[in-house]
């Protein structure tokens, strides 16, 4: 179904929809200082995804995953994560709250964001391995799932370093650990279990649909050179210099 509509009016319609709903949620967030630093990667994101547009156009897919993720992120950003009404919403629509239901003790929101980081970025990575790295077979399912478990620790340090330099009620909000000293390591692992749940359902589709697929999974995992690396390579270098 999104094959049969154009590529840059979809690509545009993504687009005018996010900058409509940013907009709308950054007219009066809840914290300004929050809003902000919950931003910045946002823009640096958008500038790079520009800038590899121009030279891979990536798939419609990948680009709804992208805006999906993205408009849950400025809805935390909007609220702060630790703050979103989840519950207010629930028993406005439907008389309970999903706290009640779940026995929840803390705002989830965050941990829904950082589950969907896995479960919708993943596949986008993977179309960056395919086609830019060639990579085949296992390594097209593991080397996305290795990038978002890396890249989430990476959030979780800059997130530290955040919150370090800024202090005070900013610098917590922005953190939102809500009192949980295993924070980080929980949104890490809801990451990881989300683009492993991406990588896994990936695969079953195209076992079902490649009819090479158990060919292309066994040559990724076939030794290509026979000979050794480190000090031989070194050594081969050398001499070859020489």
């Amino acid at each position: 179904m999104l094959a049969r509509i154009p590529y840059r009016r979809y690509l545009a319609i993504l687009g005018v929809t996010f900058a409509v709903l940013a907009i709308a949620l950054g007219i009066a967030p809840k914290y300004r200082g929050d809003w902000v630093m919950e931003n910045v990667l946002v823009l640096l994101f958008l500038g790079a995804a520009v800038l590899l547009q121009r030279r891979l156009a990536l798939s419609r897919l990948s680009w709804t995953f992208v805006f999906v993720f993205l408009c849950l992120h400025e809805l935390g950003a909007h609220y702060t994560y630790s703050e979103v009404p989840y519950d207010d919403w629930c028993r406005a629509l439907f008389g309970w709250t999903l706290s009640e239901k779940l026995g929840l003790h803390r705002n989830h929101y965050d941990r829904l964001v950082h589950f969907s980081y896995g479960l919708l970025l993943a596949y986008p990575v993977r179309e960056l391995f395919l086609r830019v790295g060639d990579a085949k077979g296992f390594w097209g399912y593991f080397l996305p799932l290795d990038v978002t478990m890396s890249t989430s620790m990476l959030y979780e340090l800059f997130e530290w370093a955040t919150a370090v330099v800024f202090g005070g009620d900013l610098g917590a909000a922005y953190l939102g650990t809500q009192g949980d000293e295993w924070d980080a390591h929980k949104d890490m692992a809801l990451a990881s279990l989300g683009a492993l749940i991406a990588m896994t359902l990936t695969a079953l589709v195209n076992h079902r649909l490649n009819r090479d697929f158990a060919r292309e999974w066994a040559e990724s995992l076939r030794v290509k050179r026979d000979q050794p690396l480190g000090e031989v390579e070194i050594e081969r270098l050398r001499r070859s210099r020489g």
